[in-house]
């Protein structure tokens, strides 16, 4: 059966399908990845939203930090509203040592301003494309994009700088998170503007707040290409990061 196989794979002119394995990039979250077919689109750009406190970050370095750790890809994150030091100590509690993969040369962490991003797309990808060539840049993450959105005075030119960046970013060929911030009212009415039309990806961070408790909860809204799952994930911040459950309800 063996021989018969080998045979055939090297028929000339044959159509051959890649792997649905290689089109994908795991979270390294397992019970995630079961759930969207093994992992985000390759070259895909997904958006995290959610309100402030629902994990965003935690869970866009996770993906940052698996991507090296567990799967040899190159990391880039640009962060808006954190300084590097207090970043790399506060994902050091869940035992990420950014600062060894920084050294290591796997990870590039850029402290930039929405300025600095503007300038960037301006300049059709300026320094951050320098970068992503010269470390050989798989994973990159923007946290995040609301900070960027608010340069712009209307809803117009707000739009087109998002697009802009989405372009951007897909010319690039790296699977992109960007995150976004968005009220509790508008999470829990799947109201995440018009960015959520543009994206690969829509995921949604819930922390609902259920008498005197606030609950995690995850949501994948859309998945192109994927066929995915469409109930709402239990959702917990553990001393190993993001955690989901498919088991149990969250409301």
């Amino acid at each position: 059966m063996k021989k018969k196989n080998k045979k055939v794979k090297h028929i000339k002119n044959r159509k051959t399908t890649i792997p649905k394995s290689e089109n994908r990039v795991p979270s390294g979250i397992n019970e995630l990845d079961a759930v969207m077919e093994g992992g985000f689109e390759r070259e895909s750009v997904t958006l995290v939203a959610g309100s402030a406190g629902s994990g965003k970050s935690i869970f866009s370095a996770q993906f940052i930090y698996n991507g090296i750790v567990k799967y040899n890809e190159y990391g880039l994150y640009i962060c808006f509203e954190e300084k590097k030091e207090n970043f790399f100590r506060h994902m050091a509690q869940f035992g990420w040592d950014l600062e060894k993969l920084e050294k290591e040369k796997k990870l590039v962490f850029l402290e930039y301003t929405p300025e600095q991003v503007k300038k960037m797309i301006e300049e059709g990808g300026g320094i951050v494309e320098s970068i992503l060539s010269k470390n050989k840049v798989q994973r990159l993450v923007i946290d995040s994009i609301t900070a960027f959105t608010l340069l712009f005075k209307d809803e117009v030119s707000k739009k087109e700088a998002a697009l802009s960046l989405f372009e951007l970013l897909r010319n690039w060929k790296v699977t992109s998170i960007i995150t976004g911030e968005v009220d509790e009212e508008d999470i829990e009415r799947q109201k995440t503007g018009e960015l959520q039309f543009e994206a690969d990806a829509v995921m949604l961070l819930y922390f609902i707040k259920e008498q005197n408790i606030r609950k995690r909860a995850l949501e994948i809204l859309k998945m192109r290409g994927t066929k995915h799952a469409k109930r709402i994930f239990p959702m917990e911040i553990t001393n190993k990061g993001v955690e989901i459950s498919q088991s149990g309800a969250v409301f």
